[in-house]
């Protein structure tokens, strides 16, 4: 229901918990081409593509985490957007968040602009 979101508050969470995962994979948000290699795998990854019996290491467990986060973070600003409010995190958010638009539009997944 329009109005009730706290866009700032779900944007604080999601900063705080994708800095977390950033640490425990030793990210460097600063570090531009990282985040962007990040980004693209974050954008091609399928689980169903993993082979029958795979085991899930714990870094590639905790970059599934940090991609939910990443599509948690676009829907709030998608979201706070139909409202035309402006919602972003901090460093963490605003990086991966520059690196997932720029990918994505070199891959063509996003809308033309009209």
């Amino acid at each position: 229901m329009p109005g009730f979101e706290n866009y700032r508050a779900e944007a604080l969470g999601l900063e705080h918990e994708i800095a977390r995962y950033g640490v425990a994979l030793g990210i460097d948000w600063e570090d531009i081409v990282a985040v962007r290699a990040l980004a693209r795998e974050a954008l091609a990854y399928r689980f169903a593509d993993q082979p029958a019996g795979h085991v899930m290491t714990l870094e590639l467990r905790a970059k599934l985490e940090l991609f939910g986060l990443a599509h948690l973070m676009l829907k709030v600003m998608q979201e706070s957007a139909t409202e035309n409010m402006e919602t972003h995190g901090g460093p963490a958010w605003k990086a991966l968040a520059r690196a997932l638009w720029a990918e994505a539009e070199i891959q063509g997944l996003l809308a033309p602009k009209p």
